[in-house]
């Protein structure tokens, strides 16, 4: 950041008084500008003991496949933006059920969210982010094509979870490559 978006005049990094770590501070206004990791949100979307991906359209990591998720928007709930992004990536409404895995990146700032869930009705079909959609069976999963680390931790997790018959809640801290 280079200027404040409070008055425009130039930011500089430092650290201010109280805090530990360097900021951007407007030293005409005072303002310290905080920059927090960003919350991606998804959904593991079910239908008939088929699992939902997306094949990217996009950067990072265009045409590999996916979980439907995105950033959080302001003002949205974790569930919300869930099913939001399950929605916009695969025009797929889906009913999210509980809170699945928890993936922490901190090497990049982010934190990665996803939930449990049902499609309504089996419907799916590529949103603007998506080159194609498709529901696998375990055995189908493209594994050697999936786009993040975080989304292989939490289809091995679920599959684990479903072979058990019970889901709980999973966590992993990702190291940089």
């Amino acid at each position: 950041m280079s200027y404040c978006t409070q008055c425009g005049h130039p930011v500089r990094q430092r650290i201010p008084d109280g805090d530990n770590l360097p900021r951007g501070v407007c030293d005409a206004c005072g303002h310290i500008h905080y920059e927090n990791p960003k919350l991606v949100l998804g959904c593991i979307a079910e239908w008939e003991g088929r699992i939902l991906l997306c094949r990217r359209a996009i950067e990072p990591r265009a045409g590999l496949w996916t979980l439907p998720a995105g950033f959080m928007e302001n003002a949205e709930s974790t569930q919300a933006a869930a099913e939001r992004e399950t929605l916009e990536e695969a025009t797929a409404r889906v009913r999210t059920e509980q809170l699945f895995a928890l993936v922490d990146v901190p090497h990049i700032s982010q934190v990665h969210l996803f939930y449990r869930g049902r499609l309504v009705d089996g419907q799916h079909q590529p949103g603007e982010e998506s080159l194609e959609t498709a529901l696998f069976l375990e055995a189908e999963i493209p594994w050697e094509t999936l786009a993040f680390r975080s989304v292989r931790f939490c289809l091995e997790r679920y599959l684990a979870d479903r072979r058990l018959g019970r889901f709980g809640l999973h966590h992993t801290v990702l190291p940089p490559l």
